[in-house]
């Protein structure tokens, strides 16, 4: 049976006072500047914002509660190997900065999708907002929901009071103070994130007389090992496994998803877009080095009395609320400070979504379809945009609703489908950004045929979870813990957020492909279905005279695919002359020259006077 601890009135303040503080920030930009008056305003800002709090926004907006309670967590139970993933975020982001940030920049979208109907047609653009639509709705609901669960069940907080007042809030300044709200919240909650891991890090540590001492326990319980170069996919953590699969998983993110986008499409400049990206990546870091931490922490305190299986707690999402209790509970508002921050994480995502979808429904939906929408004043498309916002947040409370009615981890199903859907959405994008003969019947063929594949693969692991072989769930101990403790039970049965983990298939009744292909590591899901869209995709348009017959505009294209095509045209162009001359003097007759040895210039359509802008 779970035991819970109560709030004080300082912790009420505290986690009252967050929620005051974020709902005047979007009454504020509800009003500076005359108001958000146009659907640019509130979609983007007026394209105005810095790189500074939009690489906080960044960072806030999906690093949700998930992070919070989730990391610790993660490092209780399986070790350090995830603070590898910020060697992915490094990939990860290192793509979207050199490819497509400079794309959809320079093309100026509201949407991203719209991108997808110019380059392709609707059926590709479709097919891909109702995926987004799917992972965000999907999502936002179980992100809402999730935290309220575990923190209601240990600090006694009422599950829908929580709910209702987070989301209502949230709804609040998202609708009324727009994009500019979203991103100067987020860098709030940001500091209030970090302010509540920091306090139980450093009062932790105090507690256990010093870091030196949380370490050489952690050390001793196997908890700080980072290296694991085992190739076998099924693997649940390894290095080859974190950083192959978390780069495509986060690339996907970062890249072509419209939460992330719509970021960096309000910024001032496209150099700001790109150092917003990677001042992002220090802030992601800290948070993720931070969180890791306080596992260890959390570790340390629970080495000789795992929770788990004293049954004080009834699943991890849980631990890391109950370590706030058991550790800062004496301390009047601290344990309020770690709620606020566990809200305020999933009051960044749950805005930046939201206001997301309403970006997507105005450019993809409202846009093409409503022929008055020329006609509607501007004031009024403002408004419209505002309504949408309401609406979708109302509908990530009914979501919310219909996961309490869910059993099992939620929260990892959700992030297992993220993994799902994003790697076919990004084999889709990087057709469009790079390879200029896929056409739209390969494409479309191929985003099906991955997100089936992901499905397929992601199914099964919800089905048949992978063993104990595969997951590598570290020792618990419980010879620490009082004699009245009963029940004691085992802790195969638990899982963290991120992983499919369960012993109720035995291996005589699970058939070969569940040791196979469907244990494969919840990480490699993106790749997966990236791969298959890809290889697809390709195959289908060159059998189908790729785009022979159509004229690809160039700036649909990646600049750096122009930057990479126009530096292989002269290594490697017939003729040593040719490569003397490209390297030397890069003259209008030389691109001519290359131009005409091109034998696929139809299909791959170069265009040798707008590729020159590039350079």
């Amino acid at each position: 049976m779970v035991q819970t601890s109560q709030f004080g009135t300082w912790d009420y303040v505290v986690f009252a006072l967050m929620l005051v503080i974020s709902a005047c920030i979007g009454l504020y930009h509800a009003l500076a500047g005359g108001g958000q008056n146009t659907s640019e305003d509130v979609l983007l800002g007026r394209r105005q914002l810095s790189p500074y709090p939009v690489a906080l926004s960044l960072a806030a907006s999906f690093l949700s509660a998930i992070a919070v309670i989730g990391l610790p967590a993660e490092i209780y139970m399986y070790g350090m190997m995830h603070v590898l993933m910020g060697i992915a975020w490094i990939f990860a982001i290192s793509v979207t900065a050199f490819i497509y940030i400079p794309l959809f920049y320079r093309l100026q979208l509201s949407s991203i999708y719209k991108y997808l109907d110019t380059r392709f047609n609707q059926a590709v653009r479709y097919g891909v907002v109702c995926a987004y639509f799917m992972y965000m709705v999907l999502y936002l609901g179980m992100v809402t929901y999730a935290p309220s669960l575990a923190l209601s069940q240990v600090t006694g907080l009422n599950i829908w009071v929580a709910i209702m007042s987070t989301a209502l809030v949230c709804i609040a300044y998202t609708a009324f103070g727009g994009i500019r709200a979203v991103v100067w919240t987020d860098v709030f909650q940001a500091a209030v994130m970090l302010a509540g891991l920091l306090a139980v890090l450093i009062q932790g540590s105090l507690r256990l007389g010093g870091f030196s001492n949380v370490w050489s326990v952690a050390q001793a319980g196997g908890r700080t090992n980072f290296w694991n170069f085992d190739a076998d996919p099924r693997k649940r953590h390894t290095f080859w496994t974190i950083v192959v699969g978390g780069t495509f998983s986060w690339t996907s993110t970062y890249s072509c998803n419209q939460t992330q986008v719509q970021r960096y499409l309000a910024c001032r400049t496209e150099r700001d877009a790109i150092k917003a990206v990677f001042l992002n990546l220090l802030g992601m870091c800290v948070l993720l080095v931070v969180g890791d931490l306080c596992g260890l922490v959390m570790y340390a305190w629970y080495s000789d009395c795992d929770p788990l299986k004293a049954n004080r707690v009834e699943n991890s999402n849980q631990l890391m609320p109950f370590l706030v209790m058991d550790l800062l509970g004496d301390l009047p508002g601290l344990p309020g400070l770690f709620v606020a921050s566990a809200y305020s994480a999933t009051l960044s995502t749950i805005s930046s979504g939201i206001n997301s979808m309403s970006a997507v429904v105005v450019e993809d939906f409202l846009k093409p379809f409503w022929g008055g929408w020329q006609d509607i004043s501007l004031k009024r498309r403002a408004l419209i945009s505002k309504l949408l916002a309401v609406f979708f947040g109302l509908i990530t409370i009914g979501v919310a609703g219909v996961a309490s009615l869910l059993q099992g981890n939620i929260i990892q199903a959700s992030l297992s489908f993220a993994g799902i859907i994003g790697g076919p959405v990004l084999g889709v994008f990087t057709l469009a950004a790079l390879l200029p003969f896929a056409n739209s019947k390969g494409t479309f063929v191929g985003l099906i045929t991955g997100l089936v594949l992901s499905l397929w693969v992601g199914l099964g692991g919800q089905i048949y979870p992978p063993t104990a072989e595969f997951t590598d769930i570290l020792d618990m101990s419980v010879a620490g813990c009082s004699l009245n403790t009963t029940n004691i039970t085992d802790i195969g049965q638990y899982s963290t957020i991120a992983s499919l983990v369960s012993t109720a298939n035995p291996s005589n009744e699970r058939p070969t492909i569940a040791d196979t292909f469907y244990s494969i590591s919840y990480l490699h899901y993106s790749p997966i279905g990236w791969l298959g869209t890809v290889l697809v995709s390709v195959v289908i348009s060159l059998v189908t005279g790729g785009n022979s017959k159509r004229h690809i505009d160039p700036t649909l294209l990646a600049p750096i695919y122009h930057k990479a095509r126009e530096a292989l045209s002269c290594c490697f162009g017939s003729g040593d002359q040719l490569k003397k001359n490209c390297v030397f003097e890069n003259n209008e007759e030389n691109r001519q020259k290359k131009n005409s040895l091109d034998k696929y210039s139809d299909i791959w359509t170069s265009d040798t006077t707008i590729v020159s802008s590039y350079l």
